[in-house]
């Protein structure tokens, strides 16, 4: 009989980029792994501007690459520092920065039958169309069981206010 053993899972493989999409799946990512007694591996994928066949063009491909995986790991550390801070976040972290598309790069770091890995879900409503590509990478690939966070509250609003600021609405004050 075969089924999925939440006792094996050694590893919480999560898709960080600084958005609010996977700032919520981190810290779901960082509860589940507690909660399992897992590692949390925090994995920013990033790919090189205008992809790699603009990187092999330049002169000084191997100078750029190099400044964009420093940047990267940067970017990286500064999430991971605006979550936890200086605090230990309670289970064994392995940050990974990996050059690639972010939904490749999440599956083939997530290569275990015993990882979970956790993506964002996108936005919601019309936008979905638009969005949520690694999620849906994810879901198709993935050898193990993959977590698809719904965006925070907090993003919904931001998003409405965004909305209403861009086409000039009044804020109903009504309610206040």
């Amino acid at each position: 009989m075969s089924g999925y053993d939440g006792s094996a899972v050694a590893r919480v493989v999560v898709g960080v980029s600084g958005s609010l999409g996977s700032v919520t799946a981190l810290r779901r990512a960082t509860a589940l792994a507690r909660r399992l007694g897992a590692e949390l591996w925090p994995v920013l994928a990033w790919e090189p501007p205008g992809g790699d066949p603009a990187a092999r063009r330049s002169p000084a491909d191997g100078l750029l690459v190099e400044e964009w995986q420093r940047l990267a790991k940067q970017r990286l550390a500064s999430v991971l520092y605006e979550i936890f801070g200086a605090e230990d976040p309670g289970v064994p972290l392995h940050a990974v920065v990996v050059r690639g598309a972010p939904g490749r790069a999440l599956v083939a770091t997530a290569d275990r039958e015993s990882d979970v890995l956790v993506v964002g879900a996108g936005r919601r409503g019309l936008q979905r169309a638009f969005s949520g590509r690694v999620s849906r990478h994810c879901l198709a690939h993935a050898l193990c069981p993959v977590l698809a966070v719904p965006p925070s509250p907090l993003q919904s609003e931001l998003l409405s206010v965004h909305r209403r600021n861009t086409w000039h609405l009044r804020i109903d004050t009504r309610g206040l």
